[in-house]
Order: C-alpha cells, then structure tokens, then sequence
C-alpha cells in the first residue's frame, strides 16, 4: 500500500472513532411516529405533499433507508414500509437509544425554545445518547414567555434580562435567535435606545391582549434580543438559510448581518452561524474577516445526503478551520440525530482524505483539523 493510501486509510479510521459536539440541536421525539408524522418530520415544508411525492424519495429519505436501517437491524436500502414497521416494532425508546446511542456525540447542545413538549428533555438526551447535554437558551422563547405573564411595557426589558440571566446562571451554555425566521435580517443593525424598546414593547403586549398571537416579530425587540444576546457574554448562535417556510430565504443571507457584526465587534462575543446553506460559502468569509464570527453547515448535511460532500467541501475553502464547528440541527426523529454525525465523518473523510492522499494535506494536520472542527472549536467556544 502506498503511503498516500495507507495515510488516508488511518485519517478515515481517526474520524469514525472522533467524538463529536454536536454545537446546535434540538431533542428526539419521545413518542411513537406514524408514516404521516414520520414523513412531515423529515421535509421543512409544511405544505401537504404534492400526489405521488414522499420524502422517502430525496436525499434525506435515501440516507435514512441506508445508515439507518442497520443501526435498526434492518438490511440498507429497504422499504419506507419496512423501515418504519421496524421502528414501531422496537419502541420510540429502544429507537432512540439505538439511533443516539450509536452516534458518537459526547456533548448535545440543545436549543430547548421550539416545541420542547414533544422532545427529549436534557435528562433523557443524556441518559439515551450516554453523553451530555446543556442548554442553549432562544432569546425569543424567553420574550415570549415574559410576554404572556403581562408585564407593563416599561417592566417587560429589565423582566425579560432577569429571566434570561437566570437561565444563563442555572447552567445554560449559549444563546440563540431565530430573527431570519422572525424578521431576516434587514435590520438597523443599532442598539436600540430604552425608550424605543419600551414602546415596542407596549404596541406588543397591546397587541397580545387583544388576541392576537404571543410571537415576536418586532425589528426593534428583535434587535434589542440580539444586542442581549451580545451582552450576555456567551456565544450567541444565529439561524442562517435553509430552514422551513417560515423563512424568507433571501432574508436569511448572513452578508446581511455586517453591519451588526462590526458594530458588536468590540464585545468580543462569539456569533455562531448556523447551518448556513445555500450561504456557506458567504458565511465562510464573514468567518474568514472578523474574529467573532463562527459558523457550521449542520441540517444542510442532512438534506444533501450522498451530496453532503460537496457541501463539506465548499465550507472548507475560505473559512479558516479554528471557526468551523460540528452541528446536526436534528430536530425530531433520531434518525436526523445519528445522519448528522455519519454524513458529517463520511463526507469529511473523503474531501480531506483526497487531500492526504495527493499530497496537498499531511495525515498529521489533517488529524488536527478533524479534531478542530469535531469537537475542539466547541470546547473553548462554550467553555465545555
């Protein structure tokens, strides 16, 4: 064997045996799925499906009825019908033990703030993966919640500052927001003025006692959650690109965050760009020129299934590799869990292996990198 080849051989080997932070996720299903829930849990559209279109058939769909389906006891490649009797078959429980158990993550950072009723909590996330799990806590749950306890307007900003402090005190490691989901991110990139907040807030709550729904879509709370979030000291993760059909997906372009970006330069506090695509490739340079920007291209890995090379691929090139970081974004199913991390070492494998074996990469600075991006970047982001 050539020394190209036996050196990749030993790179591929180093990153299936790598334990992985997975620095943004959401928790399992706790109860049992059928074919309708099941399918609508691994597409963000939440449109009904065109005739004759399943989910099974996409790239997601594939690489589940292929890692999956072993993990399960089942032969690759077998049927959708096939696939899910299996899963009833075994429980929600024993599923999700053998799915999160079998993906290699020491450290589930979980973002607690989306319908976390039907989800795994933190205890179960641990016990069922045997790893850890800590909180990251989303900045517009916790508006919402001092919201629908009916503060004064001039009461909800120091309210909302106490309640998030306290979630930050009792253990949680990082915030989040969703405000391409809420707004995009054409926003005064500014700190907004008390006053403006408070206004804001009044017209908010104003709204909510008169019926209307307790979400927060503001420009201006928005803003004030983000400069929050930068206050606070602890690394602030942000959703970029791809997600459901709440997003405007030309709103989500992180380039849009720029302006904000340097104005919380001086803070020093960490931004972490989540998943990213179709922006990698513009989150990667944001990365690239300023010191607090970080970023990941979690879900996307997923979605993209055989495909998730090219993707890993892609992330690699401009964004230096002490600010890339391991994410799944698995919201749900297990099974999302255990692909992020299978598709992550299998398309990182083969990109950097290529690298190794033609001589552009030494095994020794690949290793590094591997153990950077898997798991290290993350330990002295969230101080883990």
């Amino acid at each position: 064997m050539k020394g190209g080849d036996r050196d990749r051989r030993a790179f591929e080997e180093a990153v299936g045996a790598l334990s992985l932070v997975d620095h943004h996720v959401h928790g399992a299903f706790r109860g049992p799925l059928d074919r309708t829930k099941f399918e609508r849990s691994i597409t963000e559209s939440d449109r009904a499906l065109a005739p004759g279109v399943t989910p099974f058939d996409s790239q997601l769909g594939f690489a589940i009825l292929r890692w999956c389906a072993p993990a399960l006891g089942l032969s690759p490649h077998v049927s959708p019908e096939e696939y899910l009797a299996r899963r009833t078959e075994l429980g929600p429980e024993e599923t999700n033990r053998r799915l999160l158990g079998s993906s290699g993550v020491s450290h589930y950072l979980v973002d607690t703030g989306f319908a976390a009723e039907e989800l795994l909590d933190l205890r179960a996330m641990a016990t069922l993966s045997g790893g850890q799990a800590r909180e990251i806590v989303r900045l517009e749950s916790v508006a919402e919640e001092v919201a629908r306890a009916g503060p004064s307007a001039d009461a909800f900003a120091k309210t909302f500052l106490d309640r998030l402090h306290a979630r930050l005190e009792a253990g949680a490691v990082g915030t989040k927001s969703v405000a391409a989901y809420r707004h995009g991110f054409e926003l005064d990139p500014a700190r907004p003025e008390p006053g403006e907040v408070t206004r804001a807030a009044s017209a908010w709550l104003t709204a909510i006692g008169g019926g209307q729904r307790v979400r927060l879509t503001d420009p201006t709370l928005l803003r004030f959650m983000l400069w929050s979030g930068i206050d606070a000291r602890l690394p602030m993760q942000l959703h970029v690109g791809f997600g459901d059909s709440d997003l405007h997906l030309a709103r989500a372009n992180p380039l849009l965050l720029t302006d904000f970006i340097r104005q919380s330069e001086p803070s020093r506090t960490p931004i972490l760009l989540l998943h990213c695509y179709p922006f990698h490739r513009e989150a990667g340079y944001l990365a690239h020129i300023y010191p607090n920007v970080f970023f990941d291209v979690g879900v996307a890995v997923n979605y993209v299934g055989a495909q998730s090379k090219q993707l890993v691929a892609e992330s690699l090139e401009v964004g230096p590799f002490g600010k890339q970081l391991y994410s799944s974004d698995a919201w749900g199913p297990a099974e999302l869990h255990h692909l992020g991390t299978l598709l992550w070492r299998r398309a990182f494998s083969a990109v950097v292996g290529e690298w190794i074996e033609a001589g552009d990469w030494s095994l020794t600075n690949a290793l590094r990198v591997a153990s950077l991006v898997a798991r290290q970047n993350a330990e002295r982001l969230y101080a883990l």
